[in-house]
């Protein structure tokens, strides 16, 4: 189990008391890690309850018949619990995840911005309605397949990367708040591999052992984003300029939905003798700017929304010196943190990076280890 649930006297999962005798929900997606977990702590002997969340319809995200990846998943994670011996709850949260995820990413996406619609379901959602229900089944905790890890401190329980840096997903869960933190739990944060995962799956006879992981967003598993907006918001996709970045016009698009900060391929300017990039999103004039690799560097940017997860207060000193993340594929970079309110702050890297975009979250990390110090969003 994690670091944090070894200490003497407690069970594995931080109680002082019998595992038999400690309730425990397990958020299940119907994948691989979901399911493991389950079953770890089954095999423990926790008072585990299953449960699968109905976000969305992929027939009618899609316009698409026959598509029912939901369904299979929601069977998927049935399954699990029927061989395990523990019941299994499905709760329809799909118009719950509409208006908090779906509409908010379809706005986000209009107004110019490239949205994280996985970390507002977890924060949103998983961590907050699927947390409350958690509750309401009187259980002790909640557990996901996140991998993450959740170290007990002096201050309390403090979230850290995975001790794998392939499948870590901190980025993802940076909104989760103290108070949540102390509720939730996330086994498979100290495994090396996910490979130790899918041996773990075979040893408890799991189906879903080789199932693939999700590559996409859920509601968008054909990575098609622009034709998901298209749908949701009729008549989105106005065309318009492409500017260079002193106004002259270059061409014509069909649409900024169809565009992202850092694109190269598919502008569909010709006699370029250097490549351009979009440097910038006018959705009000329906312009896409774009310009040289150069304009896409960024070494100070605005954060809010922003979610601390030090000990001390986020004001309680000018600036912090730590590492951050402004795309879950990049590693960790230095910077200075220099908050200008509760929720708010200035972060300059200390090298520029390229292809920063509003939407994106800017997570903070200890610079000298795997520590989560919270982050927000860039503005």
């Amino acid at each position: 189990m994690a670091p944090d649930d070894l200490t003497p006297g407690l069970n594995s999962l931080g109680f002082a008391k019998s595992p038999s005798d400690t309730r425990v929900v397990v958020a299940m997606s119907g994948g691989v890690d979901s399911s493991v977990v389950a079953a770890l702590l089954a095999d423990q002997g926790y008072d585990v309850i299953g449960v699968t969340l109905q976000l969305y319809d992929h027939g009618a995200a899609l316009a698409k018949k026959g598509a029912c990846c939901a369904g299979v998943d929601i069977h998927d994670a049935r399954v699990v619990a029927q061989s395990l011996g523990f019941p299994h709850y499905v709760l329809d949260y799909e118009n719950i995840f509409q208006e908090t995820v779906i509409e908010e990413f379809a706005d986000a996406y209009l107004a110019g911005a490239t949205p994280v619609p996985c970390i507002r379901c977890n924060e949103r959602v998983k961590f907050q309605d699927l947390l409350g229900t958690a509750r309401d089944l009187g259980a002790d905790c909640m557990a996901t397949g996140h991998y993450v890890q959740r170290i007990t401190s002096g201050h309390g329980p403090e979230l850290h990367m995975a001790a794998d840096p392939t499948r870590d997903q901190s980025y993802f869960l940076f909104s989760t708040t103290p108070e949540q933190l102390e509720y939730l739990r996330f086994p498979l944060g100290h495994l090396a591999t996910k490979a130790e995962t899918r041996a773990l799956a075979r040893k408890y006879g799991l189906e879903v052992a080789d199932k693939p992981d999700s590559q996409d967003i859920c509601f968008v598993p054909d990575g098609n984003y622009a034709g998901v907006i298209e749908k949701l918001r009729p008549g989105a996709a106005e065309p318009g300029e492409i500017v260079d970045m002193d106004g002259l016009v270059l061409g014509r698009h069909e649409g900024v939905i169809h565009y992202t900060v850092g694109q190269r391929r598919g502008l569909g300017i010709g006699g370029l003798t250097k490549p351009l990039y979009v440097v910038r999103l006018d959705v009000g004039a329906k312009q896409v700017i774009v310009g040289p690799k150069s304009a896409l560097s960024k070494k100070v940017i605005t954060v809010d929304g922003v979610n601390w997860l030090g000990d001390k207060p986020f004001t309680a000193r000018d600036e912090w010196k730590l590492s951050v993340k402004v795309r879950s594929t990049r590693p960790p970079r230095p910077a200075i943190i220099r908050p200008q309110s509760a929720t708010r702050a200035e972060v300059e890297l200390e090298t520029p990076e390229e292809g920063v975009s509003p939407g994106q979250a800017c997570v903070f990390y200890d610079p000298s280890g795997g520590r989560v110090f919270g982050g927000g969003w860039i503005s």
